[in-house]
């Protein structure tokens, strides 16, 4: 099976051909970082009008490098995101893979985005041993899911206000790093001390959710009692807070659950330390780990092309009625 997929969720215009949700045959990714930093974060009218610009030729690049006719390429589907994300970058993506299906006479499927980074780990990794442990922690979410089986997913815990990598985009905005955070802090990080700051470990030993805003706050009162405060010490202490919460949550996870596996998903799986610290936490525990090259850690359409291809077999095709839901929920079925 060869699915085309398509992501516009927020600020990456993607496209992919993925075949039987393994085999990654191109994936095309076009950035918009460069428009959104001025304005320390993502404007949705210019995200949404960006997509418009670049998404058909970010499909036929795809398309190319999978040596594949552009008139009536072979597949066998087209997916793209549904939701969560900005409607009007959603309502892009929609329009453009319903356009092709019919076009092409194909099915048409809709993809969850926080399904569709589950599926990122097993692009690189299909033999994960299940259960698996999947923290998947990005910009707008922070979640530890128990994924039994692909399409079978039981909530473990989530953030019950910043996602963390919205913490380190407003840590950095303060700081005058720029946008986006997480990369800019990971580097200053290596630099500096993480003990320089007792910056507050939230909800630690209180079950499986997360709190990221309450360290926002303690970043901000550092810094502005000690103005002269070293940058880097500042950006270590951050980081190593937040990455004492992820990994603490994720061990704990695996001490209540049969997990074979412990994976990590999401933009903010590219963080340096939070790779490293949980190659040590498998290690420890004794689980196989499965985390996703970084190509794959940030929205991309091969993950949606896997997920679709997913959810073709097992649901068949989605409406061409069906709509963007902006705050679209990862179904939970245990």
């Amino acid at each position: 099976m060869i699915v085309l997929g398509i992501e516009t969720s927020c600020d990456e215009t993607a496209a992919a051909v993925v075949e039987d949700g393994r085999t990654v045959r191109s994936s095309v990714i076009s950035s918009q970082l460069a428009l959104h930093a001025p304005f320390g974060g993502v404007v949705p009218e210019l995200a949404g009008r960006a997509h418009v610009e670049v998404l058909t030729a970010v499909v036929l690049q795809a398309l190319e490098e999978a040596a594949m006719p552009v008139e009536r390429p072979p597949l066998d589907a087209v997916a793209v995101t549904e939701g969560p994300g900005l409607v009007g970058s959603l309502l892009v993506g929609l329009s453009e893979a319903k356009g092709l299906a019919m076009g092409w006479n194909v099915p048409f499927v809709g993809v969850n985005h926080l399904e569709a980074h589950l599926f990122a780990v097993t692009l690189e990794h299909p033999e994960v041993p299940f259960p698996a442990v999947v923290l998947l922690v990005s910009g707008g979410h922070t979640m530890l899911v128990e994924m039994r089986a692909p399409g079978r997913y039981r909530l473990l815990g989530e953030t019950i206000d910043d996602a963390a990598g919205e913490a380190y985009d407003k840590v950095a905005r303060f700081l005058g790093l720029g946008y986006p955070g997480g990369p800019v802090i990971d580097r200053l990080a290596a630099c500096g001390d993480p003990g320089a700051f007792a910056f507050p470990r939230a909800l630690l030993g209180r079950g499986f959710d997360f709190s990221f805003s309450g360290l926002k706050t303690a970043v901000v009162r550092a810094v502005t009692r000690d103005p002269r405060a070293r940058t880097e010490d500042v950006a270590a202490s951050f980081q190593q807070a937040v990455v004492d919460v992820l990994v603490a949550k994720a061990r704990a996870a695996l001490h209540a659950t049969s997990a074979r596996s412990l994976c990590l998903a999401g933009g903010v799986a590219a963080n340096s330390a939070l790779r490293a610290s949980f190659a040590s936490l498998a290690d420890e525990e004794g689980v196989a780990l499965s985390v996703p090259s970084l190509a794959f850690c940030t929205d991309n359409a091969a993950m949606v092309a896997a997920a679709g291809c997913f959810r073709l077999r097992h649901d068949g095709p989605s409406p061409l009625s069906l709509g963007a839901d902006p705050n679209l929920r990862l179904a939970f079925t245990e």
